[in-house]
């Protein structure tokens, strides 16, 4: 066997095999695959490295093309472990994908997106795991957010998460930084419209809506903010079973349609979930050691970059830069095929 690497080497050796790897990403049909490694030393490493956050916003950093209008997205994955019995780091939370409670390891991503150029990269992640630190997914974001304007000075304007992040301590520490965001709000939030002249506060759900009021929105107090603090609500109609009220501290008028344009753009940390689940195996590691766990979840986001960027730059997707690895192994067995097609009687 060839004289193992260092740390560095074998990290870049292991997202290697998670790029070319189809189905399998477990140690030991790495380890069966190579002349390099043995398992126990796949397994030794994995629990050894230490994948920081420094490191993605490394690999980012080589990527992104700031821009001035740029957006900084927030949300929440669950890596499922459904499955796990033994898994550290797994516990029970809501999964938005599989639509119920699973087994699983929380993570909270940072993405950022240029709009001008419609692109978008992974710039930070937290792992949700109050146990060893104590941090809820709301202080990850608070610590992401904060690293990103005081470290990273990385630019931009506009803030956009999911409903979850809309508590008052969070959107007032947005407010402070001078950054603009736009979340929606549970229905039963209760919201008092500015104009009113006495306090009455009601569920957003149950405000009355004039047609300028449907196309430019209703200057409301939330209930628990400082006094005379206004926030803009819109209500956005997706089907006869779903309306979001989105609110917003912007300090321009926006029409419906603008504001529709705006949100449309956090759909794109969901497709960078999607993206790390069905290119890099990111779920499929087995091993049962935390640290192990978050050193491939931070290899597949590393290998994510490398994809990503490839196929920008052959104009082409991720999954077809993925599956085009297939195609070249058909090419080449067709060609040259390891076991040949006789049929009975002409076989030699």
């Amino acid at each position: 066997m060839n004289k193992v690497s260092n740390g560095l080497d074998f990290r870049q050796d292991y997202c290697q095999f998670l790029i070319v790897s189809q189905k399998n990403f477990t140690q030991t049909y790495f380890a069966e695959h190579t002349k390099r490694y043995t398992h126990d030393q796949i397994n030794r490493y994995l629990k050894s490295d230490h994948i920081s956050s420094a490191d993605i916003w490394t690999e980012a950093k080589a990527h992104i093309i700031p821009s001035n209008k740029g957006y900084l997205l927030f949300d929440d994955t669950v890596i499922d472990k459904n499955y796990s019995t033994k898994i550290e780091m797994v516990r029970r939370q809501y999964s938005g994908n599989a639509g119920r409670v699973i087994k699983g390891i929380g993570v909270v991503t940072c993405v950022y997106v240029n709009p001008e150029i419609d692109q978008y990269w992974i710039i930070d992640k937290r792992f949700y795991d109050i146990d060893t630190d104590n941090k809820t997914k709301l202080q990850h974001v608070k610590d992401m957010f904060n690293d990103t304007i005081d470290h990273k000075k990385l630019a931009f304007t506009t803030l956009l998460m999911d409903s979850w992040y809309a508590v008052k301590w969070l959107m007032l520490l947005i407010e402070s930084r001078g950054i603009i965001y736009y979340c929606p709000i549970k229905s039963n939030r209760n919201v008092n419209k500015i104009s009113n002249l006495e306090i009455n506060y009601q569920r957003v759900d149950s405000l009355t809506w004039t047609d300028e009021q449907h196309q430019y929105g209703h200057s409301v107090h939330l209930r628990g903010f400082p006094k005379g603090h206004s926030l803009q609500v819109y209500c956005l109609p997706f089907s006869t079973e779903r309306t979001d009220y989105i609110v917003t501290n912007a300090t321009t008028t926006h029409t419906l349609d603008e504001i529709k344009t705006i949100c449309a753009v956090r759909w794109r940390i969901e497709q960078v979930h999607r993206e790390l689940k069905q290119t890099t195996g990111i779920e499929r590691c087995q091993c049962r050691k935390g640290q192990s766990q978050r050193n491939h979840i931070a290899c597949c986001i590393l290998v994510w970059h490398r994809l990503i960027a490839l196929a920008r730059k052959w104009k082409t997707t991720i999954y077809k830069l993925k599956q085009g690895l297939l195609s070249s192994y058909m090419r080449e067995k067709l060609r040259k095929p390891d076991i040949v097609m006789l049929f009975a009687g002409l076989e030699r």
